[in-house]
């Protein structure tokens, strides 16, 4: 059986996003975990054969623990991506209706993405951290007083809440996207996209026009540019790019080799098929 590690517990965006890669998937099992390097040690220990961790949002941006994990510390690679839409609901114990409502469980991050409807709907009401989303409503629901939560509508299932308000968050068009690790990344797909880093030696001036030069000079596309510091010294930096293509295409091998020869570190994450929804 294939079985499919994500930060857990049930309920939370990262179960969506391990359903999803699972879809096709009869034999697939699921082990939530309770962290980051949990999933990446089960992976690496076959406790697990993938994992699936959030890697960017649309709105909060990259999800740094992950990034510096792949980074520094583990050798799995990149076998696949999901993008799941991030929506939002509004769910307490059943009878208890919005007016009722005296506080609020709510991960910080949920909080801050429904703050509109928090403040006109929900004004002056206590609200209280919760570690997930699928923690607020349990939490929520054993609460005397009349609870409420920002929950997913999973979460809201596995709970029994009833779901007061629907699609709260201020922009309904959020989504977090995740990689699938493994052992291996995946073979040549016709339409895949390659992950990797690289760090310089020295600072110097076009050092890092040169090494993108390379992916031009390939007319290759570069889908994301962003850099992580390298932990080494003050000021200096790891860049991470993804790109469209496969690694172990000619013009894309050229490129990362030659880009290679240019730096100090390069590594390559993976090549994976692009997420198509």
């Amino acid at each position: 059986m294939n079985t499919i590690a994500y930060l857990g517990p049930p309920g939370t965006f990262s179960e969506e996003a391990a359903i999803a890669f699972a879809a096709g998937r009869p034999d697939a099992g699921f082990l939530p975990l309770a962290s980051i390097p949990a999933v990446v040690t089960a992976i690496e220990t076959d406790a697990a054969t993938v994992g699936v961790l959030p890697i960017e949002n649309l709105l909060e941006g990259s999800v740094n623990y992950t990034l510096d994990l792949l980074i520094h510390e583990t050798s799995l690679k990149i076998a696949g991506e999901i993008v799941i839409p991030i929506r939002q609901y509004l769910v307490a114990r059943p009878g208890v209706r919005l007016s009722d409502v005296k506080v609020l469980y709510a991960h910080p991050q949920s909080l801050g993405q429904c703050r509109k409807f928090v403040e006109r709907c929900l004004p002056g009401v206590a609200t209280v951290a919760s570690l997930s989303n699928s923690a607020a409503p349990a939490e929520a629901l054993a609460d005397e007083r009349p609870a409420a939560a920002i929950s997913t509508l999973r979460a809201a299932e596995l709970t029994g809440a009833s779901v007061l308000a629907r699609e709260i968050a201020d922009t309904t068009t959020n989504v977090t996207r995740f990689v699938v690790l493994a052992q291996h990344d995946a073979p040549p797909s016709g339409d895949d996209k390659t992950s990797f880093c690289f760090a310089f030696d020295e600072d110097r001036a076009g050092t890092l026009v040169g090494a993108l030069h390379e992916l031009a000079d390939e007319r290759i596309n570069m889908t994301k540019l962003e850099s992580r510091p390298a932990r080494a010294m003050l000021g200096q930096y790891i860049f991470l790019v993804d790109i469209n293509g496969h690694r172990e295409e000619p013009h894309v091998a050229r490129a990362l080799a030659r880009i290679m020869a240019r730096t100090g570190m390069f590594k390559v994450f993976g090549s994976y098929p692009r997420w198509k929804g």
